[in-house]
């Protein structure tokens, strides 16, 4: 209760001052890690967290559901602005699959002698983007359309196609001894069919109601944001019933019920949203309390190394080069290859790993990911500003009509 108390109390005095914290960089994220650090970090913390829970646990997983859904519902209603394009399909089944292995590479590489699944579950856990710390670029109009729609679409898949590499990953690590590598597999492949079955029924069925009740006046838009709030959850747990991926669930979930937002509007999914944001924020808070514990044992800059070579050439090169002879600009490859921030998803995938792991597996996971989403937040929020000006001072070629607003 008194965590709750203070998280309560702060996001209020944040709310006070936001807009002035803004002119300095100061994000929401920033201030409720900082808070988490000072609060609950350390071994005798002023506000203490137990993580080390089944709760704790099921709650992360339910914040990054939800973190899901909207991005899958946010990433359906940017993808008109590039169809046609083929740097999307690049962006995910080339550059995506190359940044995971370069990432396992500069660990092999920082880290010799690690485990190459430690590696992997390494690798998925700091790739994923989290555009939350760079949400005004976003919303920014001095940046191309084409650029914030990328980043947006990326963001909103590229989790929910790493979240069950992710599971595998990790139950390879502390599986029984009596299962094989098959076994790993099958199941793995197994929660993700049933996951993608129980989001697309879910889903669907609830476009379909949501839609007629909308049509023939049964509810209004303000009482529809309920059951985008519900969708969500009722896919995550209906999929963990069965043995399912709840996060695979909650993603396909969101890309049916996008359909129904383009007809009763996006008001229907500010409640969601908002709520998402909250919880995001409480993830954030506990990633500054469990991060006064990394770095414990040494090795600074090797962890400093492997940030940079994740946050740079992991990212940085795949996008790149993926996108050459694309409709996109040399300008904008460049900005869609270097903002690729770290945050929530890197977080709470930390965090998962850190409960499951024997505590050297987990120690080093944390480590990695402090270090990689510290770094982000510093580059990436001092970075996107002056992106935003160059692109004002230096106009983009008109877009192509299939990729353009017009």
């Amino acid at each position: 209760m008194i965590a709750l108390l203070v998280l309560l109390s702060l996001l209020f005095l944040w709310v006070l001052v936001s807009d002035r914290l803004a002119r300095w960089s100061i994000t929401a994220p920033i201030t409720f890690a900082v808070a988490g650090m000072l609060l609950s970090g350390g071994d005798d913390p002023v506000v203490a967290i137990d993580m080390d829970t089944h709760t704790f646990q099921r709650g992360l997983e339910l914040v990054l559901a939800v973190m899901l859904f909207t991005d899958a519902t946010e990433a359906r209603d940017y993808a008109p602005r590039l169809r046609g394009s083929v740097g999307m399909g690049r962006l995910l089944g080339i550059a995506l699959p190359a940044s995971l292995v370069l990432a396992v590479l500069a660990g092999a590489l920082v880290f010799p002698g690690t485990g190459w699944w430690l590696l992997a579950v390494a690798a998925l856990v700091v790739m994923p983007m989290d555009l939350a710390p760079v949400l005004m670029f976003l919303r920014d109009t001095r940046v191309p359309l084409r650029v914030r729609a990328a980043l947006n679409i990326e963001g909103g898949f590229n989790d929910g196609l790493i979240s069950p590499l992710f599971v595998f990953c990790v139950a390879n690590i502390v599986s029984a001894e009596g299962d094989t590598f098959a076994d790993l597999v099958l199941n793995a492949l197994k929660g993700v069919v049933f996951a993608t079955i129980v989001g697309s029924v879910l889903g669907y069925l609830a476009s379909v109601a949501v839609r007629w009740s909308f049509e023939h006046h049964w509810a209004k838009t303000a009482n529809l944001r309920f059951a985008a709030l519900a969708l969500p959850f009722l896919a995550y747990s209906a999929s963990v019933l069965i043995d399912g991926n709840g996060f695979v669930a909650a993603f396909v979930a969101g890309l049916w019920y996008a359909n129904t937002v383009l007809v009763v509007g996006g008001e229907s999914l500010v409640l969601v949203e908002d709520i998402g944001h909250l919880l995001a924020l409480s993830v954030w808070y506990a990633f500054g309390a469990l991060t006064t514990q990394a770095f414990n044992g040494g090795h600074v800059p090797q962890l400093l190394a492997y940030a940079v070579l994740v946050l740079i050439v992991a990212r940085f090169v795949p996008v790149v080069a993926s996108l050459a002879r694309s409709d996109f600009t040399r300008p904008e490859r460049v900005a869609i290859g270097w903002l690729g921030p770290r945050g929530v998803t890197s977080i709470v995938f930390a965090v998962l790993a850190y409960l499951q792991l024997p505590s050297d597996e987990a120690d080093f996971v944390v480590n990695v990911t402090a270090a990689t989403v510290l770094l982000s937040v510093i580059l990436h929020g001092a970075t996107a500003e002056p992106l935003a000006r160059w692109f004002a001072r230096h106009p983009q070629p008109a877009e192509p009509a299939a990729g353009s607003d017009r």
